[in-house]
């Protein structure tokens, strides 16, 4: 199976480094994690909603280059639709029977996604409905990756 992490931006917390190493280490026995990086743009000051628009359609470019074909697309979205650790699980084993062996995770940048994005998009997937940062959401969905394989395996979830 193929977990490709597409994400806006470089990974600027040196912080998280160590917990993302650990979890793309565990994951290596049930996946192969890609983890792919596109260029983010700046923001500037006080922009407009024009300006905003205009800056996730070119990180939008760039992450629609980036996803494998018949790879299915979650885009990790505030306004998603949440799931449970359980039924997270039980969505990639469903999808698994249904003959997928490749999933994208979308993690857009600092002013989101596109809409183009969210619509080629197969699902638009909350991790919470609180906010956390871009570059912490990596290590959140993959510790939530790492819990699924777990779960779907019937393996205990130790830290």
């Amino acid at each position: 199976m193929d977990i490709n992490i597409i994400t806006v931006g470089s990974l600027k917390s040196s912080f998280l480094e160590p917990g993302i190493e650990e979890f793309k280490k565990r994951l290596s026995r049930y996946c192969n994690l890609n983890i792919i990086e596109v260029k983010d743009e700046t923001v500037p000051k006080n922009p407009s909603a024009k300006d905003l628009e205009a800056l996730q359609a070119l990180e939008g470019e760039r992450i629609i280059k980036n996803i494998p074909e018949r790879s299915y697309v979650f885009a990790l979205d505030v306004k998603g639709k949440p799931m449970t650790s359980t039924g997270f699980a039980k969505s990639l084993h469903n999808l698994q029977v249904r003959g997928y062996s490749s999933f994208s995770f979308v993690i857009g940048g600092a002013t989101g996604l596109s809409d183009f994005v969210l619509q080629q998009a197969d699902y638009r997937f909350s991790l919470s409905h609180l906010t956390f940062t871009h570059q912490m959401i990596r290590l959140i969905l993959l510790e939530q990756i790492y819990r699924a394989f777990k779960i779907n395996n019937n393996e205990p979830y130790h830290l």
